[in-house]
């Protein structure tokens, strides 16, 4: 199957000043807690085909970032991410299907050294020249994990009943990536 329409062959890579690479979990059972990681490494290799393309991920755990100093700081901490055990969460696809505008990025997802096979419903967002020159590509990409299945099995019971912290993990990515030099 081809590429999407104007993307090229080669590596792009990822414009993390304009992406994001985010969380949001249940909490209490009654609102969301967001969150996003601020130091993200990317690359897409883009084949003649699009079974053969793939993607490659790396977000550093110490870029964690809810807006709350004290939540960052237990996150970052033993209870769940352990950033000095387990500095790195990698992300390495192994298939990609689908056409058009509609993607099933799947592959291999690490974190805390534990690694699961997961799949991300992609959207591809086009392909556009900016004023400086530079031809980028967007993609909007999301899946939903049990943390429990990483490794992070902290929680709290809460008086009224459940728990402080939901099982399921939604994550989303809405990335830029820049084409290589011709």
């Amino acid at each position: 199957m081809s590429i999407p329409n104007g993307l090229t062959t080669g590596t792009w890579t990822l414009d993390s000043s304009h992406s994001e690479i985010g969380f949001t979990v249940r909490h209490a059972g009654i609102s969301k807690v967001r969150g996003t990681f601020d130091n993200v490494d990317a690359v897409i290799n883009v084949a003649d085909n699009i079974e053969s393309s793939g993607v490659q991920a790396t977000v550093k755990t110490e870029s964690f970032n809810s807006k709350d100093a004290n939540r960052d700081a237990h996150v970052k901490g033993p209870d769940f991410f352990d950033i000095e055990q387990f500095p790195e969460m990698t992300f390495t696809s192994t298939s990609v299907s689908g056409s058009g505008e509609t993607y099933v990025l799947s592959g291999d997802l690490t974190i805390r050294g534990v690694t699961k096979p997961v799949e991300f419903d992609t959207e591809f967002n086009g392909v556009a020249v900016d004023p400086f020159g530079a031809t980028r590509a967007g993609f909007s990409a999301q899946t939903v994990i049990s943390r429990k299945d990483f490794g992070l099995t902290y929680n709290a019971a809460l008086e009224a009943g459940g728990v402080l912290i939901g099982d399921k993990v939604t994550i989303s990515v809405d990335a830029a990536f820049v084409a290589p030099s011709a």
